[in-house]
């Protein structure tokens, strides 16, 4: 069998038939840190849809528009609009990267999220990046926005693992943090994306599942890549 080159800047594919790569998990996982990686690696793009629905988040509260379904909500949809540059993100008319980052954010992302009007409009801007292919990682990647992905990665690790790293970010970055009240948070998140109607938190049949809990963020993406050489590497 031939081994496949993983090496950065060299896809797994031909530029007619560029693969699929999607890792989903719950919060905390370190899901957008292992794709973005796993991306650079393999010369393929990285599509950040937690950003995406950080966005929108965003853009929903500086207008007053609560997380339930109405004319307000479907109107603000039809105009969102949402932009990857130089690893910034844009939405809203302006420079979102870091606001989408905050606390406020991180409580008030999940109702957002699970309304289907926002799950339905936010497809198309999704699905739209495939032809080139790409690395994605979310909720529901491999379950409903690419059931015919590749490779599926459901990556987790133990809600107090999720906490603990939440927490170094937030002090890495000078801010203030409290470790209780962010395990609370995540417990909370994990219970309403699960429980969810639309396209609720879980594995897709055909994922492989990879336990983050204890492991270097370099042994998981090797781990990752491992999966991604099994699923890609054509039989002689």
């Amino acid at each position: 069998m031939r081994g496949l080159d993983t090496t950065p800047g060299k896809a797994a594919r031909s530029s007619e038939n560029p693969p699929v790569i999607v890792i989903d998990g719950p919060a905390g996982a370190g899901k957008s840190t292992v794709a973005r990686e796993v991306a650079r690696r393999m010369g393929l793009p990285f599509l950040d849809t937690g950003a995406i629905y950080r966005a929108i988040t965003h853009v929903m509260l500086s207008k007053d528009i609560p997380p339930s379904d109405s004319p307000e909500l479907r109107a603000a949809l039809a105009e969102f609009t949402v932009s990857f540059r130089d690893g910034r993100v844009f939405a809203g008319g302006g420079d979102v990267t870091e606001v989408i980052r905050t606390p406020e954010i991180d409580r008030n992302v999940s109702p957002y999220s699970a309304l289907p009007a926002v799950r339905e409009s936010l497809l198309g801007i999704q699905r739209a990046h495939k032809r080139r292919g790409l690395v994605a990682e979310g909720r529901d990647m491999g379950t409903v926005v690419f059931p015919d992905a590749d490779v599926k990665i459901f990556l987790t690790a133990s809600p107090g693992e999720r906490a603990a790293r939440r927490h170094a970010e937030r002090l890495a970055g000078g801010g203030e943090s409290d470790y209780d009240n962010i395990l609370r948070q995540v417990k909370a998140r994990d219970e309403m994306d699960t429980n969810r109607a639309a396209a609720p938190l879980k594995p897709a049949e055909d994922a492989v599942t990879l336990d983050s809990t204890g492991l270097s963020f370099d042994a998981v993406v090797s781990l990752v890549m491992e999966q991604v050489a099994r699923v890609l590497t054509p039989a002689r």
